[in-house]
């Protein structure tokens, strides 16, 4: 009995550490931005009124006619199993655009904290575009800076196709939210636990093996 209660126990822990390490694998964005507009990832501590700002003027900016999506990625947890293209923004700007292909194949905006860069299609953007996000200066690790600098590229990069749009006015909170920042340490911690676990079993199955011996 007590070795099966041991087993439950390490059952329990591995879910609680599968399901942070699922969220982690793939492409976040890519699967986000699969159905929305803007990518802008709960831990990292936007502020609500920025994160609303970005939304509202991508959303004015399709009622105009012009389209497209954003990706925020302002840590390397961002990026799930493609951390490799951390600090990369042109490299996944083009990789996410591939990834989206099949349901989308507009124009696409990241906005990584070291730089900004755009793509159409999984291809590179022409170079009107790139010279637009070129032009905006790093908007650096503060959330707030990050979601503003998405929102100037998107009013830039429209005008620069035409289109005459507003940034949309701040509203609401405009105070960063606090972020996960100790998943990777509850992450470790559990893991810690479920080997402590798949050692009691074992020990437990030999002391009974002893006994019944």
């Amino acid at each position: 009995m007590r070795a099966a209660r041991v087993l439950v126990v390490a059952a329990v822990l591995a879910t609680l550490v599968a399901a942070p390490l699922a969220r982690a694998d793939g492409d976040p964005a890519s699967d986000w931005l699969l159905t929305q507009p803007t990518f802008v990832p709960s831990d990292d501590g936007v502020p609500p009124a920025y994160g609303a700002q970005l939304r509202a003027t991508v959303a004015a900016a399709k009622a105009r006619g012009y389209r497209i999506r954003v990706a925020l990625i302002g840590t390397q947890y961002d990026l799930g199993s493609v951390y490799s293209l951390w600090r990369q923004p042109n490299q996944y700007a083009l990789f996410l655009g591939k990834e989206l292909y099949f349901v989308y194949t507009g124009r696409l905006l990241v906005v990584f904290p070291n730089g900004l860069a755009t793509s159409v299609g999984g291809k590179a953007a022409p170079a009107s575009q790139q010279a637009v996000v070129a032009r905006i200066a790093p908007p650096g690790a503060r959330p707030a800076a990050l979601a503003s600098a998405a929102t100037r590229a998107v009013v830039r990069l429209a005008a620069d196709a035409g289109v005459v749009i507003a940034a949309a006015p701040l509203s609401g909170r405009t105070k960063p939210v606090p972020s996960s920042n100790n998943r990777d340490r509850v992450t470790i911690a559990a893991v810690a636990l479920l080997v402590v676990a798949a050692i009691a079993v074992v020990l437990l199955i030999r002391r009974r093996r002893r006994v019944s011996a």
